[in-house]
């Protein structure tokens, strides 16, 4: 192969073994060449070689949907609800807010009464010694 091939380079005389140096694609810097890692995208090789601190983990959330993934979600031997009617009809939370549902005569108040605020405006003194 010519020079002019090879764009006026010889490949002959490339740097093998403990002296060969490699750039990091990402920073820029010089590293030996073991040093350079190949950047893995969505499981495929990028073409780059980056060094160990500019190295980026495949992400796996890019895999979801690749491998069958059994996740049963209902229970064994389950059976329907039979009075679903008379559950139902139970108030299972107090509303306090304007409800008017008789608790005067257990507690001793009225829901309508003892949600609303009552306040006074006045004046305070105060005297140091």
């Amino acid at each position: 192969m010519s020079l002019a091939a090879t764009g006026g380079c010889d490949m002959s005389n490339r740097a093998v073994g403990r002296y060969a140096l490699g750039i990091c694609d990402r920073s820029g810097q010089t590293f030996k060449l073991k040093d350079l890692y190949q950047q893995i995208v969505d499981g495929k090789d990028s073409g780059l070689r980056v060094s160990l601190s500019m190295l980026d983990a495949d992400q796996p959330q890019n895999f979801l949907g690749q491998f069958p993934i059994g996740d049963p979600q209902t229970l064994p031997f389950t059976r329907t609800d039979t009075n679903v009617v008379s559950q139902r009809r139970i108030a299972w939370n107090w509303n306090p807010v304007g409800d008017n549902n008789g608790l005067s005569a257990l507690y001793g108040f009225s829901t309508q009464t003892s949600t609303q605020a009552a306040g006074e405006v006045g004046t305070v003194t105060v005297l140091v010694s």
